[in-house]
């Protein structure tokens, strides 16, 4: 149930997902001022978290360069800590995007019922392209739209992909301990994606 649920997932949870995830919550922003609604509602409509398949860095902050690319594009980087991936995080997701072919793996060996709402996030943006907008509830700023959308708009990603496999240019590569050209090229990668599912969702 509302709001509309994405969880990201990578490695370690302090470069890549972490970056997804505000980053996503920056766009969903970004089309409510656009809208002339209020942004503050953003986590009512969408909620943006992340994990890592290792829980090698639980509690740590935000990787700096990562949160260097956050906070540079206006997005936000209070609150965050790192965590492992858990079995309850994907049952309560209505969208689990990873940042490579193997995490997608990861998280459908771990619950093999989510295959059809987890993606590789390269390929979420490839197939969002392909997906009528037309088709898809009413584009209302309420969560419970938000939400119809959001799910129908996973379907409809599932039913494109006709059992295709990602492609290897779909995962995001690590930039941890990379300089800062690399996490913003990945930054750049994201961005390709979470934008345009922002405004799949708030059309």
């Amino acid at each position: 149930m509302p709001p509309f649920t994405v969880l990201h997932v990578c490695m370690g949870n302090i470069c890549r997902s972490p970056m997804a995830e505000r980053l996503l919550a920056l766009a969903v922003r970004e089309r409510l001022v656009r809208r002339s609604e209020d942004p503050a509602r953003a986590e009512e409509l969408v909620h943006s978290h992340s994990a890592g398949t290792g829980g090698w860095h639980a509690g740590e902050e935000m990787n700096p360069p990562a949160a260097r690319q956050v906070t540079g594009r206006g997005g936000d980087v209070e609150g965050f800590a790192a965590r492992k991936l858990r079995s309850d995080h994907i049952d309560a997701a209505d969208l689990v995007l990873t940042a490579t072919a193997d995490q997608q793996e990861y998280v459908v060996a771990l619950r093999p019922d989510a295959a059809a709402r987890t993606f590789v996030l390269g390929e979420f943006g490839r197939l969002l392209a392909a997906v009528d907008a037309a088709a898809l509830p009413s584009g209302d700023a309420t969560p419970e739209a938000v939400y119809a959308r959001g799910v129908a708009l996973v379907a409809a990603a599932h039913d494109a992909r006709l059992g295709a496999s990602a492609l290897p240019t779909d995962d995001l590569d690590d930039p941890w301990g990379r300089g800062d050209q690399c996490f913003s090229r990945v930054a750049d990668e994201i961005e390709e994606t979470v934008h345009p599912l922002a405004g799949a969702l708030l059309p």
